[in-house]
């Protein structure tokens, strides 16, 4: 009779943990794409964010779907480097404030529910702050989230800006005379690995 209550006990504690949702620490790897695009009076450029860190924590449902319940991403800005050479980094690094405030960082601020695990995931919102030369204000990146098994996690998408916005201004070159346009896009491929046991 003991061993029978013993077995019942069991059934009922792994019915229960079966019900409970699985939740999945990623870390963001090195390969990874982050590209600033923008225009000047003379030439469009292009810069590449060297050093992108950042972690995210998932929640994988019983249905197949899996909710996003955080992500941080972090862009070190001493990391940017021009197709244009050190005279535009050095005139990026210092309209960011770099010194001061060396991450460009973004944080959800609102969960992400039931997203399909399709690999073929439509763009979904995510909205989030932005922080950039210490100033932070909320946005909503439009962003397509893919997955494979609960090993790795993959966003992509972009999201246009204006730099007074953060109170940058657009840096110029050769004593003003290649003036940049306050307009600038940020595209990204991040890939994040589960850590978690």
């Amino acid at each position: 009779m003991k061993s029978f209550k013993n077995l019942w006990l069991i059934t009922i504690a792994t019915v229960f943990l079966s019900a409970i949702p699985s939740k999945k620490t990623f870390v963001l790897v090195k390969d990874h794409t982050v590209t600033i695009h923008g225009t000047s009076n003379i030439h469009n450029w292009d810069e590449k964010v060297g050093t992108v860190t950042g972690h995210s924590n998932a929640t994988f449902n019983d249905d197949g779907s899996f909710d996003l319940d955080a992500i941080e991403i972090r862009m070190n800005v001493h990391s940017i480097k021009s197709s244009k050479g050190s005279v535009m980094d050095n005139n990026t690094h210092k309209a960011l404030k770099a010194d001061k405030h060396p991450e460009i960082i973004f944080t959800l601020t609102e969960p992400i529910k039931a997203i399909k695990s399709e690999t073929n995931q439509k763009f979904i919102s995510a909205k989030g702050n932005l922080s950039i030369a210490g100033k932070t204000k909320p946005v909503t990146l439009y962003v397509k989230i893919s997955i494979q098994g609960k090993v790795k996690l993959k966003f992509e998408g972009s999201q246009t800006i204006k730099m007074t916005d953060y109170g940058v201004n657009p840096p110029t070159a050769l004593f003003g005379t290649i003036k940049t346009g306050n307009e600038i896009t940020i595209r990204f491929i991040t890939n994040f690995t589960n850590t978690s046991n």
